[in-house]
């Protein structure tokens, strides 16, 4: 029978199959198809199996299948993958229906399919969806961009699949975000932000672990109680689970047999590449992506350890001195600070491609999409919506009154542990980044008055003054003094 499913998606990679599941659960009826048929029919005898799914093994048929306006979504590699899907599809559809990319695309690729699909009437929507396989199966944070006259059309279905946070579990994580590629530089954000939040915790455990000697049965104890308190979120709770895994194989704590040698793919440093376009400072995401850059040269670092050497004696020496509970309470407000930092970089970040773009971004909106379903589901991001409630126009996180008081409280903790980090050795690159960041941000007079005078003085790049208008070039070399014989 034709024309009897609601939408079809193209793709069924882990995240494809569970995003099907989660909209026949949700009784949608689907269209499933992928380039390699043998798929289709493995998922029809496994998961699909007798739900409201039906399996096509050409594109031609697919597009049969669908009622109209004709709802494509595509989970495939971002990229030329997406491209020629695209040119596939073209031919078979009309004017009207609806191609949705919902996998981890560059955002500008977005909005040139949305300009290459305008004049042919077909409808682009470019989707960022976060939560990964869980998430996709039993409810995924949703950011939809792109052609608004498509939104509703998808409306239902995506706000009916995505994660429900308040009260009473009825505030779907999926809203509209923005013309163009607003949606999926919103989730490139998120994973930016994600990237920083891994870093930070990584960080915090390095101190925990490796400064303060704590076991995984203690860690696994501080991580619970962080859980239940401001810090609580996904991946804090994730991390406490990690540390009670046993590796069946050699009866080890399974995270520590793993290789630290980290991976990526691409979307942190989209939004560093971006940031530096802007000009904007989101500096420790920057330091999270090269973190993960570093540990991924580890036959370099371990022929480095062998050569290079650090504070000898320092760590024993700490043990020694420190208390141990009071500690574990200074690194926990120096990841809280250092969190606020990331953020306030994230939605600043998001503050200034809206206003280059022309999006018109609800930033609250977004910390609530944010709140459930996604990586970086956390507490805390409410605190983030009720801050640009309190002033839609507000110009960094760090300015709200609730943030401002939590990183001033936080701070002589904040300070010492990145201190006694560099004393006994333990690196802290994105813990640094953000006190650097607040440091920087707080300060009224910076030193660049002295590279403007660099800049002038050997490539006349002029400089501004304090005392008056315009724009100025000295003559550095006539007017210098010649240093003493």
């Amino acid at each position: 029978m034709n024309d009897q499913c609601d939408i079809g998606l193209i793709g069924l990679a882990v995240m494809g199959q569970n995003l099907i599941l989660n909209m026949a659960d949700h009784e949608f009826t689907v269209a499933a198809y992928n380039r390699t048929t043998s798929k289709v029919d493995e998922f029809l005898a496994g998961p699909a199996k007798g739900k409201s799914i039906v399996g096509c093994y050409s594109p031609e048929e697919f597009v049969q299948k669908l009622k109209r306006p004709r709802r494509v979504m595509i989970m495939v590699k971002a990229g030329d993958p997406v491209s020629q899907m695209i040119k596939q599809l073209i031919p078979l559809l009309e004017k009207g229906d609806i191609i949705i990319d919902g996998g981890n695309a560059y955002y500008k690729d977005t909005e040139r399919h949305i300009k290459e699909l305008e004049p042919l009437g077909i409808l682009f929507l470019g989707t960022g969806i976060s939560g990964g396989e869980e998430g996709a199966r039993y409810g995924p944070s949703i950011m939809p961009g792109g052609r608004s006259d498509a939104w509703p059309y998808l409306k239902p279905i995506y706000q009916g699949i995505a994660a429900k946070v308040g009260k009473n579990k009825d505030i779907p994580c999926c809203e509209w975000i923005g013309s163009g590629g607003a949606g999926h530089y919103v989730k490139m954000v998120h994973n930016g932000i994600e990237y920083g939040d891994m870093q930070l915790i990584c960080e915090a455990y390095s101190l925990l672990k490796d400064g303060l000697g704590l076991s995984n049965n203690e860690l696994y104890d501080v991580f619970a109680q962080w859980n239940k308190g401001e810090l609580d979120s996904f991946l804090i709770e994730i991390t406490r689970d990690i540390f009670s895994v046993v590796d069946p194989e050699t009866n080890n704590a399974l995270v520590d047999v793993i290789l630290d040698k980290a991976g990526q793919k691409g979307t942190g440093k989209w939004t560093s590449q971006l940031a530096l376009d802007l000009g904007v400072p989101t500096t420790l995401i920057t330091e999270a992506v090269f973190a993960r850059c570093l540990s991924a040269q580890k036959d370099k670092r371990v022929r480095a350890s062998k050569i290079l050497s650090g504070p000898r004696g320092a760590i024993e020496k700490f043990r020694e001195s420190i208390n141990r509970d009071d500690f574990v309470e200074s690194v926990r407000l120096a990841l809280y600070a250092s969190k606020i930092c990331s953020y306030a970089q994230g939605f600043f970040q998001l503050q200034a491609a809206a206003e280059e773009s022309g999006w018109d971004l609800n930033y609250g909106e977004i910390a609530m999409l944010w709140r459930g379903g996604c990586i970086i589901r956390a507490a805390f991001l409410e605190r983030i919506k009720e801050a640009f409630d309190r002033d839609p126009r507000l110009e960094n996180l760090l300015l709200d009154s609730y943030f401002k008081d939590a990183v001033e409280s936080s701070q002589e903790a904040w300070r010492s542990v990145i201190s006694t980090a560099a004393k006994i050795g333990i690196p802290m690159p994105a813990m640094s980044a953000a006190l650097n960041y607040y440091d920087g941000y707080r300060s009224e007079q910076l030193p660049h008055n002295l590279l403007q005078a660099q800049r002038d003085y050997f490539g006349a790049h002029t400089y501004e003054r304090l005392d008056k208008e315009g724009v100025f070039h000295s003559d550095w070399l006539s007017e210098r003094r010649e240093p003493a014989e």
